[in-house]
């Protein structure tokens, strides 16, 4: 089985990458002849959908788990809709590190992402009245019976 493994650096020295979509090393690893190969991910500088580009590399490279820090929801789904197992979760480690506690069967599967959706622009400015953009409503006179 391939396994997919984000990582701070090229080589089973590294440390695992905190992010999934913004790591800037992915090692494939096959579990079986303990091969390994790094690829760099086109995604670690992209400005958006850094999560879906990885998930299709990871993909098309064949894995069928991925270990990984934390992950987002849209990476999430592509992935499990692709079949591979996601082990998420996994901080401060060397690669070395990690393949030893997966193969001990240490590492805990997730069923859900670890990291929020992003939802709006992130202006700040939520949905009320005025966008934030001035001091607020102004009151309005309106003239009645010749007055204000």
């Amino acid at each position: 089985m391939k396994i997919g493994i984000c990582a701070l650096g090229p080589d089973l020295d590294s440390e695992i990458s905190p992010v999934f979509g913004r790591a800037p090393y992915f090692l494939i690893i096959d579990e079986e002849t303990e091969q390994f190969r790094a690829i760099s991910n086109p995604g670690f500088q992209a400005g958006r959908g850094a999560g879906v580009g990885a998930s299709q590399t990871l993909i098309s490279q064949g894995i069928k788990a991925l270990i990984c820090g934390n992950l987002g929801p849209n990476a999430f789904s592509i992935l499990e809709m692709a079949g591979v197992k996601i082990y998420p979760g996994v901080f401060g480690l060397k690669i070395k590190e990690v393949l030893d506690r997966f193969k001990k069967g240490q590492l805990k599967e997730s069923e859900v992402p670890r990291t929020p959706g992003h939802f709006g622009f992130g202006f700040g400015r939520g949905r009320g009245f005025g966008g934030g953009f001035g001091p607020g409503p102004k009151r309005h006179r309106h003239r009645r019976r010749g007055r204000y």
